[in-house]
């Protein structure tokens, strides 16, 4: 939880990141690396409804996978208002995109992880006949170990 600092105690790192002309590692389950900026990082971000991300990519098929921001509307080429996206890179070398968002502090929800990787995990029977999945192709899914790639 972030409070609002005193403006006589604010100072200049308040204002300020370091890094993001830095490329992050894409060697993980989903070829790609998110680097949040929100009020987490840069308090003078608090109050002002805005924050932004990098995404690094691995070539060949680097995913950012399908999620919704729960408190943000995105931009990154198209406006996506609360819908389902993702990104994936097709070509052959590493690629980086730069996301604005809405909110001081935009929140993720990975559908995948949320779906198949919740706690308490979601009755196999549901997601079967949702999904129109075979029930062990469910259990073999929510047996799996989901990555966050922030």
């Amino acid at each position: 939880m972030v409070f609002c600092k005193d403006p006589k105690l604010a100072k200049a790192e308040d204002f300020f990141y370091s890094g993001l002309n830095v490329p992050r590692n894409t060697s993980n389950p989903v070829g790609s690396t998110v680097t949040p900026i929100n009020v987490a990082q840069i308090p003078g971000l608090n109050t002002l409804g805005i924050s932004l991300v990098r995404i690094d990519y691995a070539p060949y098929g680097g995913l950012n996978p399908p999620h919704t921001h729960p408190r943000a509307t995105e931009i990154l080429v198209v406006v996506e208002v609360g819908l389902i996206h993702f990104q994936f890179n097709i070509g052959n070398t590493n690629a980086v995109a730069f996301a604005g968002l809405s909110s001081q502090n935009p929140g993720v929800i990975t559908i995948a992880k949320a779906v198949f990787g919740s706690d308490a995990a979601i009755n196999p029977d549901v997601l079967a006949k949702a999904f129109q999945l075979d029930k062990n192709i469910v259990n073999q899914l929510q047996s799996r170990f989901w990555w966050d790639n922030d």
